[in-house]
């Protein structure tokens, strides 16, 4: 799993692999590479994508997944709506790997976002000022989206900042990929997607 950043480094694969493992016969695992944000990643992931998936370790992999928030890069076209600009993303990015077994996803709008649906994990009163938006997590968009809105909670509520690295690692122990997968439709998507890997590359072999 190719992703942008510590906090994705930190917690993330672990919490994908909760929301996978249950639905496979057999488990998989799931190493990460990390990139100092979506700069060095789009400069970067094609390379390390083919070194990954090329020579005797290669055939080992499933595949290679991207995962990245929708918030932030700047290379998506003008007038899009977030539906539109993850698939036109999924597609350039794919394109720009170029390799068969790479797959990009993205987080709607942050991987905070999968916070937000499992919001029992929250502080109680940050949990309590959620606005209702947050009924709709990946709807929590670029206006204020999922990290900056716990920022201002954190801060408001708690006298503290919210740090992505330290608060984000140890609330995604406890977030439950399937409450998170069905307030979030991207996220499930993905994972059906990543089961669908799975299990296709069992039966080939």
């Amino acid at each position: 799993m190719f992703v942008e950043g510590q906090t994705e480094r930190n917690a993330i694969a672990e919490f994908v692999k909760r929301g996978l493992d249950p639905k496979l016969t057999q488990p998989v695992g799931i190493s990460v590479v990390a990139f100092e944000g979506f700069g060095e990643y789009l400069s970067k992931v094609k390379d390390r994508v083919e070194r990954y998936l090329t020579g005797k370790q290669g055939r080992e992999i499933i595949a290679a997944i991207g995962l990245i928030d929708l918030y932030g890069p700047e290379i998506f076209p003008a007038g899009l709506s977030p539906t539109q600009r993850v698939a036109w993303g999924k597609s350039e990015l794919e394109q720009r790997v170029g390799h068969p077994r790479f797959r990009q996803y993205f987080a709607v709008h942050e991987t905070e976002a999968w916070l937000l649906a499992h919001k029992e994990v929250l502080p109680r009163s940050v949990a309590e000022a959620l606005p209702s938006r947050c009924s709709q997590p990946e709807a929590v968009n670029t206006n204020e989206p999922p990290s900056k809105l716990l920022g201002r909670l954190y801060q408001h509520h708690l006298s503290r900042p919210y740090k992505k690295v330290v608060d984000g690692k140890r609330l995604f122990l406890d977030c439950d990929p399937n409450i998170v997968a069905a307030k979030c439709p991207h996220f499930s998507q993905m994972l059906t997607d990543l089961e669908q890997l799975a299990v296709g590359l069992k039966n080939h072999n």
